[in-house]
């Protein structure tokens, strides 16, 4: 029989205090502690985990790297892997970051947002990232996206090549929310891959946001959800994405070359 990998995630489903990086620096070493009386080796928590969806960079940027020093500090503390959203200052335009780093505070991802919410007004202060990054957590290949990048459903083909799990934190409101759990599926089911789905929830900036963190299986299926509130989802994941894609291999069915040429 074959033995699979298995990881013991958290989604941190957090109200954040708008603009005040001390305040949820504080509120995400709490959340830390609990996923660690969990026996959790990875947590989540949402885009721009420290101050929100804001647009007044002044704000929110950084020209250094305080927000990932203070929580590679932090994981390594707490031997917690953890994945969190920041905002980079590139001189004109910033970069809206998702970071990962280890047990030990190592950096293993660092991802750029490809697609800037321009709705929002976001590509007026924000430029788009573009390459893919892929990590490995506890032995299981994984990527990231960022909220609106869960609307391009070609980035996932190209990053479930490699990837079974696609870590999708967010800042989506509540009026999109049937969109926003309608998406998750379709891109779990299209790519034969685990969504770790972790939004923020309550009334940030002005807009309010309904949570719905949740991870869905290969199968489409919502395995767990964390509804309106603020909460800590906890699952224990196992990577049989492998045996699935063998027993229904779509993925080999794909013509890539095809679908270049009707463009």
């Amino acid at each position: 029989m074959q033995a699979f990998q298995r990881m013991r995630i958290a989604l941190a489903q957090t109200a954040i205090i708008w603009e005040d990086k001390e305040q949820n620096f504080k509120k995400a070493e709490e959340q830390i502690k609990d996923a660690v009386n969990h026996n959790t080796e990875a947590i989540f928590f949402p885009e721009m985990s420290f101050t929100g969806f804001s647009m007044n960079t002044d704000a929110t940027k950084e020209s250094g790297d305080g927000t990932v020093r203070r929580m590679q500090s932090i994981a390594g503390q707490y031997r917690m892997a953890a994945g969190f959203g920041w905002v980079r200052d590139c001189g004109g335009k910033c970069e809206n970051h998702y970071t990962v780093v280890d047990r030990s505070g190592k950096i293993i991802s660092d991802y750029v947002k490809l697609h800037p919410f321009s709705y929002s007004g976001e590509h007026l202060q924000f430029r788009g990232g573009d390459t893919l990054s892929y990590f490995s957590l506890y032995g299981i290949a994984c990527s990231t996206f960022i909220c609106y990048d869960l609307r391009f459903p070609e980035i996932f083909q190209a990053a479930s090549k490699r990837a079974h799990v696609i870590v999708v934190p967010a800042n989506w409101p509540a009026k999109r929310s049937g969109h926003w759990r309608t998406l998750l599926r379709a891109r779990a089911v299209e790519n034969q891959v685990y969504i770790l789905a972790v939004n923020c929830t309550g009334d940030i900036g002005g807009i309010r946001y309904a949570g719905d963190s949740c991870v869905i299986d290969p199968d489409g299926a919502v395995r767990s959800v964390l509804h309106d509130g603020e909460g800590i989802l906890y699952f224990e994941l196992t990577d049989n994405v492998g045996e699935i894609r063998r027993e229904f291999p779509v993925k080999r069915d794909r013509r890539e070359e095809l679908y270049k040429s009707l463009e």
